[in-house]
């Protein structure tokens, strides 16, 4: 593709900071709202990273005719372990049955 080419077509250019700025936030504050860093924000607003998922992103929304809270379900999940009921995936018992399999991968090694 030419110069000639890239000034016909459209040049995709991130809003982040523009609606980022609209609400008030920092880049820090919706890094770390994001769980990402600062510098992963910072490349995102600048369009040295980031932009062509968000490209992609858009134009899946188009096709599929739909907005972007429309692509993701949540729901409340249960859970039940043994005697122990949970919601909302806690950690704790995720860890524990982590280590209820290692107990019994390592015992089934040992009575090899």
């Amino acid at each position: 593709m030419n110069s000639k080419e890239k000034t016909v077509k459209e040049i995709a250019r991130p809003k982040i900071s523009e609606l980022r700025e609209r609400a008030s936030m920092t880049q820090l504050e919706l890094s770390r709202k994001l769980g990402i860093s600062e510098t992963t924000m910072q490349n995102w607003e600048s369009g040295r990273a980031g932009l062509e998922q968000l490209e992609r992103f858009v134009k899946l929304c188009q096709l599929l005719n739909c907005q972007a809270e429309d692509l993701v379900e949540y729901q409340d999940k249960e859970i039940n372990i043994e005697t122990n009921q949970t919601k909302d995936n806690e950690p704790e018992v995720f860890i524990n049955e982590i280590r209820k399999m290692l107990i019994k991968k390592k015992t089934d090694i040992e009575n090899f």
